[in-house]
């Protein structure tokens, strides 16, 4: 069973510098009843459900004004997708092909467009090299393009350097307690476009859109990844960096498939077909809707009840990254 808290009242020591407080939020639900096959994507019934669901959203007539009143042309583009566990339990890849297929029909040039995760190899065996060939555009990953020095997240909590973190090999005081942003959202891309599954993470509820990209965008990530309160502090303090959050202008969840159980392996038993995706500009109301949804598939599927540590999605809200309380979300739900 989920709750949520009445929300505690505005504070100015709860409230990140120079953010207002957030008061609704507007999600919108599109579908498309065939946009999957026994699990498998319809590439030709993706690009209906975006126009329906962008324009909506944004309140323009066309697919191209909303993505213009988003993104202009001048700014590189990144596409975070959660690549690691495959194209038919991460963000399938027919999904970003229809926003790639998008910005580019909006005027976008198509080197300003980037598609990226934290691991090329992930990227790679999800398929993301071909589409990014197919039209044109880059691919990357935050841990091969390196971390930059001066952008960071600091915490007393020492963590086990690995290979790869950019403090790794170093000896000294203070030597693994900042977790540095990648180079590749510092210095190559001026807006992030989230692309997220709807899939389960057991610690923090949704491998969605705060904890995507905040663990997807810095090293030293091990001291977090397996314990909900430190995630549940760390995650919105890494999305609440200017240089990462504010870059942030839309939120997409691939509801395509739900996958209630399994996180990183693709266990089509424990996954239902919704054949919907999720617009939102508030990462925190789609990742609070994802995690009811979740519960509900486990309740009508019978499956194992799941604890959820509603913490991170509160202290999100806190530090003014959208709204965790579902009584504060208005949804609209397309045909």
């Amino acid at each position: 069973m989920l709750w949520w808290p009445a929300p505690a009242p505005a504070a100015d020591s709860a409230t990140a510098p120079g953010r207002e407080p957030v008061k609704r939020s507007r999600v919108v639900m599109a579908q498309e009843p065939d946009a999957t096959v026994a699990f498998s994507a319809q590439p030709e019934k993706i690009p209906p459900i975006i126009q329906r669901g962008l324009t909506q959203l944004t309140g323009t007539p066309t697919l191209d004004e909303a993505w213009r009143s988003l993104v202009s042309t001048q700014d590189t583009v990144g596409i975070k997708v959660f690549s690691a566990p495959g194209p038919t339990s991460g963000t399938r890849p027919a999904v970003v092909e229809a926003v790639v297929k998008g910005l580019l029909a909006a005027g976008h040039p198509p080197k300003q467009i980037v598609v990226w995760d934290k691991h090329l190899n992930d990227l790679r065996q999800a398929g993301f090299f071909a589409l990014a060939e197919r039209y044109g555009v880059r691919v990357a990953g935050a841990a091969e393009a390196g971390y930059d020095d001066k952008t960071f997240y600091e915490t007393a909590l020492l963590g086990q350097l690995v290979w790869g973190d950019l403090e790794f090999g170093q000896k000294g005081e203070g030597i693994g307690r900042k977790s540095y942003v990648s180079k590749l959202v510092t210095q190559q891309m001026t807006k992030i476009i989230n692309v997220t599954p709807l899939l389960n993470h057991n610690f923090a509820g949704v491998s969605g859109n705060l904890w995507g990209l905040a663990l997807g965008s810095v090293d030293n990530t091990i001291r977090f990844e397996n314990d909900a309160e430190r995630l549940a502090t760390a995650v919105p303090e890494i999305i609440a960096l200017p240089a990462l959050g504010d870059r942030v202008v839309l939120n997409i969840v691939d509801a395509l498939i739900c996958q209630y159980q399994g996180e990183e392996k693709t266990l089509l038993h424990y996954s239902g077909a919704l054949n919907q995706l999720w617009f939102s500009t508030d990462p925190v109301a789609l990742d609070v809707l994802s995690i009811q949804e979740l519960d509900r598939q486990r309740k009508a599927a019978n499956a194992r009840a799941v604890k959820t540590n509603l913490e991170l999605y509160q202290n999100a809200s806190l530090l003014v990254i959208g709204v965790s309380d579902p009584r504060q979300i208005d949804v609209t739900r397309l045909p």
